[in-house]
C-alpha cells in the first residue's frame, strides 16, 4: 500500500488513518524511524516486555529443564507456574 503525503512545516508527516488502523498505531505509539537507501522507514517500536523476554529467555533458558518459546509467552500460552 502506498499513499502520497506532504511534510508539514515542522517536518511532520500524518500517517493515513487506513494505515494506522491496519498497523494498530495510535496516538503516543512509539515508532522507529530509519533510512534504508533512499527510503524513510517508520515501524512500531517493540514493547519493552518483548525486549526483556528475549534477554531473559536467552540468559536463563539454559538453566530451566523445559525449553521456552518466546512467542508462546507473548501470546499468553504458558501459565505463570511454568515460568517460575
Amino acid at each position: 500500500m502506498e499513499k502520497k503525503m506532504k511534510i508539514g512545516p515542522k517536518g511532520q508527516v500524518v500517517i493515513p488513518k487506513e494505515i494506522r488502523n491496519i498497523t494498530g498505531v495510535k496516538e503516543n505509539t512509539e515508532v522507529i524511524v530509519s533510512l534504508n537507501d533512499d527510503c524513510i522507514v517508520i515501524k512500531k517500536s517493540k514493547p519493552a516486555t518483548e525486549s526483556y523476554l528475549t534477554y531473559y529467555t536467552a540468559t536463563y533458558s539454559k538453566k530451566l529443564k523445559n525449553n521456552i518459546d518466546i512467542n508462546k509467552i507473548l501470546d499468553g500460552e504458558y501459565d505463570r507456574d511454568f515460568l517460575h
